[in-house]
């Protein structure tokens, strides 16, 4: 049964006028792993009425130690299909469209010429990710990036800035170099730390779908930058943030 009155706490917090906001908000979350799945749940428990959630990769069981989506019931499932209804539980009157699918090129042009109210770039592979962040940009859509959540520790080193402001993330630095020859040097949103990764928690792995090598990872650190994404998210949908 779905309870009107499982947002009371949200509105009581923010008022019922920003919450009608949420309501009337559409978000893209692109990428769906250890980042990407809890800051779409974050964002579908907070009241967003629309959200499209898009990611072609299946749960592994390498997941398990920090995604969302990974749990012994799940492996082989499409991420996609798992959190669909995961958030269709949380909000039935959600309007949900789920796309299992790799977005690159073409397609995601197409996608992107969707009005999203907000984008939501947690892609791991560093071309589309460049790609996703400059159509979003070219469009005039509000995004929010994520950087690198692995090989840290430090939860209080996990910080929000321009991208321009953004130092000592591998990720981050490559990504700027990128933009910066598409004409894309500042107005776009990330979730970074600086804290340093050290070397040895790094291994080349060319055995899994568009990744060259794995990075260790913390059950909390991907979740935490998911948390932070989604601050973002509904901070600027109900005008909460201050400009960075």
């Amino acid at each position: 049964m779905n309870h009107p009155n499982w947002l009371s706490r949200t509105s009581l917090l923010m008022g019922e006028q920003k919450l009608d906001k949420l309501r009337q908000s559409h978000v893209l979350v692109v990428g769906l792993g250890g980042v990407g799945a809890y800051a779409a749940e974050l964002i579908c428990r907070a009241g967003v009425g629309k959200i499209t959630i898009v990611d072609g990769d299946v749960v592994q069981p390498t997941n398990r130690n920090r995604q969302l989506v990974a749990l012994t019931s799940t492996h082989g499932q499409p991420k996609a299909s798992v959190l669909a209804a995961r958030l269709m539980d949380i909000n039935p009157d959600l309007e949900l469209t789920a796309i299992n699918q790799y977005l690159r090129d073409e397609p995601m042009i197409e996608l992107l010429k969707t009005p999203f109210n907000y984008v939501v770039d947690a892609i791991d592979t560093l071309s589309p990710k460049t790609y996703l962040i400059y159509h979003s940009v070219l469009n005039s859509l509000r995004i929010v990036s994520s950087m690198g959540s692995g090989g840290k520790f430090d939860p209080a080193q996990v910080c929000i800035d321009d991208i321009s402001k953004s130092y000592n993330c591998k990720l981050a630095a490559t990504l700027r170099k990128r933009l910066r020859k598409l004409g894309v040097s500042t107005g776009v949103k990330v979730v970074y730390s600086a804290e340093d990764v050290p070397k040895e928690v790094v291994v080349l792995d060319e055995t899994e779908r568009n990744k060259k090598s794995n990075v260790g990872t913390i059950s909390y650190m991907p979740p935490l930058f998911g948390c932070f994404i989604a601050s973002v998210v509904i901070r600027d949908l109900i005008d909460a943030e201050p400009k960075v």
